[in-house]
């Protein structure tokens, strides 16, 4: 994989999901390694940072992530529709070759035993916090940022810049049955009232 990567401070983590995009969850556990896309996931603390994600009760995903307690959160982009589609519509548990009939390329970042997805636009490690009720209950799962990154083409200094980057490159919001929309040009919100 050749792809511009730069680590994000942790105190900016929170930026990479800011916007409300779908993801790719994936986890690795005993030799067995998955992906996942959610579209309910989000920030949820600064320092340290944190995360929530729903996880199904049926999903391999949360199986590995319950018990190897890390997880990555991905955050694909509009070149990545098709797979992220296709992640999210099969299980591993019927798919053996789910990830390769996908399209997932998986690589690895130096420290951290977990599959990372190729050709996303940030990442983000995760170490589970444990909340039994919430998980059982609601399928809550929260996770402490340990470590992101993000693809300098696209993020950079703190911010998102999908208005100068490649439009492949935008990130996928899913609004049901497998329709996605691409994330926007950019919007003032202090620029003068029209």
């Amino acid at each position: 994989m050749n792809q511009p990567i730069a680590a994000v401070p942790l105190p900016k983590a929170y930026r990479l999901l800011n916007h409300g995009p779908t993801v790719l969850v994936s986890g690795r556990q005993g030799g067995t390694d998955n992906v996942m896309a959610a579209a309910w996931c989000c920030a949820l603390d600064f320092s340290p940072p944190k995360l929530t994600v729903v996880l199904d009760k049926a999903t391999k995903t949360r199986e590995l992530i319950e018990h190897s307690g890390m997880f990555v959160i991905q955050v694909p982009t509009v070149a990545q529709a098709w797979m992220t589609n296709e992640v999210g519509s099969h299980s591993l548990r019927e798919q053996p070759a789910k990830l390769a009939r996908s399209g997932v390329e998986l690589f690895a970042m130096e420290g951290f035993d977990l599959p990372f997805v190729a050709g996303c636009s940030a990442w983000l490690a995760c170490k589970l916090i444990p909340e039994p009720h919430n998980q059982q209950t609601y399928d809550l799962f929260i996770g402490e940022v340990t470590a992101a990154w993000a693809d300098t083409r696209v993020f950079s200094d703190g911010h998102w810049h999908f208005e100068t980057a490649d439009p492949a490159l935008r990130s996928l919001h899913h609004i049901a049955g497998g329709h996605f929309y691409a994330i926007g040009d950019a919007v003032s919100g202090t620029a003068a009232k029209v």
